[in-house]
């Protein structure tokens, strides 16, 4: 013990702050609730439908930019259901001429020899002829053409595609932001990549409201919003970063409302994972966000390629893996998922009916509308008189 007595009291002590003395709160899907106001309207008459980046969606759903979720052919199974799926640039269907048998080993290959098929599996070399060949597949198909390339591979490939057909150009990264600093190479610059472009570019993924704005200015046409909620993803484990869900998402969506006001362009937002049933949906489009991008959700259709399992696209990594195979199964046709008939209720099943009875309880008839219900925090919502749910 250190003896004080002769210690001096003619000072007071100075005021000591942590850092943690503002932290705020942040909230995710289970700590909030949408509360009811003064009017209802008929589910038949919600209109989900809205303009994407001068796609026109039906509903407001795109598939995840993931290998186990998103080939050609389920492009087009979502475009005759009014959704948009984004096709990995860097995944195995521009690596492999027919990539069904290395998808077959990795959906089979046993949890201690996952990683290493990954890793072995996406080391083979993108080829331009495949680029071109899927984006012919996907018009084919009968969708719209949207892909998806990390910053470091958007110069080569963003000309290529757009010259290629493609609609639309995703640059995704893990986390997203206005201004990259790199000593070893020139970073993507965002605002001279939008200029050249001769299609739209959506930029993703952030949670932060000035990084989005910035974003925006740069001339991005759609901001995707996330840092690791997804079923897959273990980017929050293994780095310790994310912002929960609802606050990410209103955060971002304030930032695109204030350049609306400001420049009288509205760039939409996309809620990208976290999101597993239909109330989950409502509760991001009431945060603010105009379109989900859902991948294990839709990883349990009959017509994803991954085969029951789905996995993070940063999985493959031979340095830092980010990402998990999770076995998600196959429930249904794509249709069954997200139009019914459910075959259970735990809402993971007609997530557009359930969106649909959502806005209609709530008085909402469009997603803007949507956009506009009371948001409360109602972290009992969950659990409340549900005793005897979890008794069973």
């Amino acid at each position: 013990m250190i003896d004080q007595r002769g210690a001096s009291t003619a000072r007071p002590l100075p005021a000591f702050r942590s850092k943690l003395d503002a932290i705020r709160s942040t909230y995710g899907f289970e700590d909030v609730s949408l509360a009811p106001g003064t009017s209802t309207i008929e589910p038949d008459d919600v209109d989900l439908g809205q303009s994407f980046c001068g796609i026109d969606l039906a509903i407001p759903v795109l598939a995840s930019a993931m290998d186990a979720v998103v080939d050609p052919a389920f492009t087009g199974a979502l475009a005759r259901l009014g959704g948009l799926a984004i096709l990995n640039l860097e995944g195995v269907q521009t690596r492999y001429d027919d990539p069904s048998e290395i998808l077959g080993r990795i959906a089979a290959a046993p949890d201690d020899e996952v990683q290493h098929v990954l890793t072995e599996a996406y080391a083979a070399p993108i080829r331009d002829e495949l680029v071109a060949r899927r984006l012919d597949e996907i018009h084919a198909a009968g969708s719209r053409a949207a892909v998806s390339a990390t910053p470091g591979a958007a110069r080569k490939w963003g000309p290529f595609c757009a010259e290629h057909g493609a609609d639309l150009f995703l640059v995704q990264s893990q986390v997203s932001s206005a201004r990259h600093l790199a000593s070893g190479y020139d970073p993507l610059s965002l605002e001279e990549f939008t200029r050249f472009m001769p299609i739209p570019v959506a930029v993703g993924n952030t949670t932060n409201a000035e990084a989005a704005f910035l974003l925006m200015e740069q001339g991005a046409a759609a901001v995707f919003v996330g840092v690791g909620p997804g079923a897959a993803c273990t980017t929050r484990e293994v780095l310790g970063i994310g912002i929960p869900q609802v606050t990410a998402i209103a955060d971002v969506a304030g930032a695109r409302d204030a350049y609306l006001e400001r420049s009288g362009r509205y760039v939409p937002i996309v809620a990208d994972g976290g999101m597993r049933r239909g109330g989950e949906l409502a509760k991001a489009i009431a945060a603010g966000a105009d379109a989900v991008m859902l991948g294990s959700p839709l990883a349990r259709a009959a017509e994803a390629p991954g085969r029951g399992v789905n996995w993070g696209m940063a999985a493959p990594s031979a340095v830092l893996p980010r990402g998990t195979r999770i076995k998600v199964g196959t429930v249904g046709t794509l249709d069954k998922i997200l139009f019914g008939p459910a075959g259970v209720s735990d809402g993971s099943q007609n997530l557009m009916g359930a969106l649909r009875q959502s806005m209609a309880a709530l008085g909402a008839g469009t997603i803007r509308e949507m956009q506009q219900v009371e948001i409360v925090y109602a972290p009992s919502v969950v659990t409340e008189g549900k005793s005897w749910q979890r008794g069973r």
